[in-house]
């Protein structure tokens, strides 16, 4: 099948490419991110793929079916930027990469949580300049800490495997209870008492109406003095402006982001010459104990592989006209 693949860049196409060898599909690579404007972009293509940041609204969707489009591959596990319905309606399958390494994302988070709690950042830049004082660098045993998990898929229970190595107390809140994380002994709360209890809290669960800003003033009012907040799921489960009163408050001690709900004009693209035109963000990164890193959580060499070869394992199935167990079925009203 013919292919326009949206919001390229070099590692995309190269491990496209060497997992492409084995399907034989037609890839045609864009730069561009896809949305009304560029949707032209993949007339006469069977298949649109696409990443976290392309819009595919129904205005897109529209184009793209006028196009002859029948699939658009999702290169990643979320879809909350996709008119379902709009696609359904055109009779165009949408396919995504529901697990591509969970791994990747549970390591990220566990990464950030030590880097917060070691100031390792800052370490970083003192020692660089010759600076070997302590001061301002006191971090917080892993040890007996209470941790707080809101979601625990495959992700969610991978980070609590690991924190479970950190002799770490665990808890979670799912509205669905995985069974490996009661076995491990985790304890399943209520988000509000989940809230009250946990000094460190992370997130790992999908984007949809019921989790847009679930960590608002509320929620931020009820956690604990000091806490820990972590974010490597999807930006918009955070009321960014709320976050930034908690860390002006001190409610909020340490954040940890690799996620931004604005982040579609700033992430993937090199920004270094340009000024930063939202406020919002550029208050973010002036806190000493907040860590922000642009959207690298699945970044892995294995994460990658496997991305490339279930998408265009996904078209081949389409192509063919089989049911593929990664295809999502809107409930359209």
């Amino acid at each position: 099948m013919k292919i326009a693949l949206f919001s390229n860049k070099s590692y995309t196409q190269n491990f496209m490419q060497k997992l492409n060898e084995s399907y034989g599909h037609e890839i045609e690579f864009f730069e561009d991110r896809l949305n009304p404007e560029t949707a032209h972009l993949a007339e006469g293509c069977g298949a649109v793929c696409a990443f976290v940041n392309d819009e595919l609204g129904e205005e897109t969707i529209n184009k793209l079916a006028a196009g002859g489009v029948k699939a658009i591959a999702l290169r990643c596990a979320g879809y909350n930027n996709v008119d379902l319905c709009a696609a359904k309606k055109h009779d165009i399958k949408v396919v995504r990469v529901p697990a591509y390494s969970p791994n990747a994302v549970a390591e990220h988070t566990i990464a950030m949580i030590l880097a917060l709690n070691r100031n390792l950042c800052r370490a970083r830049t003192r020692v660089r300049e010759g600076n070997f004082e302590l001061k301002g660098l006191l971090g917080f045993d892993l040890s007996k800490s209470k941790v707080g998990i809101i979601g625990t898929g495959k992700i969610g229970e991978i980070v609590l495997k690991i924190l479970k190595g950190f002799e770490c107390e665990l808890y979670a809140y799912d509205p669905y209870i995985n069974e490996e994380c009661e076995k491990m002994g985790v304890k399943y709360l209520p988000l509000y008492e989940l809230l009250q209890t946990c000094n460190i809290i992370s997130l790992h669960c999908p984007l949809v109406k019921q989790t847009h800003h679930m960590i608002n003033k509320d929620a931020i009012d009820k956690m604990c003095d000091n806490v820990m907040l972590i974010n490597t799921s999807r930006g918009a489960l955070i009321d960014t402006k709320a976050a930034i009163e908690g860390l002006k408050s001190g409610k909020i001690r340490y954040l940890g982001l690799d996620v931004y709900e604005e982040e579609e004009e700033l992430f993937f693209e090199d920004l270094s010459d340009e000024i930063i035109t939202d406020d919002t963000f550029a208050r973010l990164l002036m806190f000493p104990n907040v860590l922000v890193t642009g959207h690298q959580a699945f970044f892995t060499k294995n994460a990658l592989e496997q991305i490339a070869d279930t998408t265009l394992s996904n078209v081949a199935m389409v192509e063919r006209g089989e049911q593929c167990p990664n295809q999502i079925c809107p409930k359209c009203v």
